[in-house]
């Protein structure tokens, strides 16, 4: 089982950027897939971006398209997300996830997460 540890989080005014990381642990991270996810106070845990283990394909909710990236560097046992143009409807806290699973660009096809970090936008 990988194990994640995400950083990067903070607080941050509209129109702001952060980029995350999310640190894996095991040599089995360049075979999942791997997404990050976010949870809003309040509100069910949403999947916002998603990528393959080699990067072929990409997935991202209407939500953060064009504003978010997703990568990774296996090499490192690294994923990241660039945030940019960030909105005070962006607060929570963000998790990566990782899948060996289809069901890579779902919610429901992940089951292994970090401890999340927050983030905070205001206006």
């Amino acid at each position: 089982q990988v194990q994640m540890v995400e950083s990067g989080g903070g607080s941050v005014q509209a129109g702001g950027s952060l980029r995350l990381s999310c640190a894996a642990s095991g040599r089995t991270f360049s075979f999942s897939a791997m997404a990050w996810c976010r949870q809003a106070p309040g509100k069910t845990r949403e999947i916002i971006a998603a990528m393959t283990s080699t990067g072929g394909s990409f997935w991202y909710a209407d939500s953060v398209k064009g504003r978010f990236k997703i990568s990774r560097d296996n090499a490192k046992s690294e994923g990241y997300l660039q945030m940019n143009d960030l909105e005070p409807e962006d607060t929570a806290v963000y998790y990566c996830a990782t899948t060996y699973g289809r069901n890579w660009n779902s919610l429901r096809g992940y089951d292994n997460w970090g401890q999340g970090t927050r983030v905070t936008v205001s206006l």
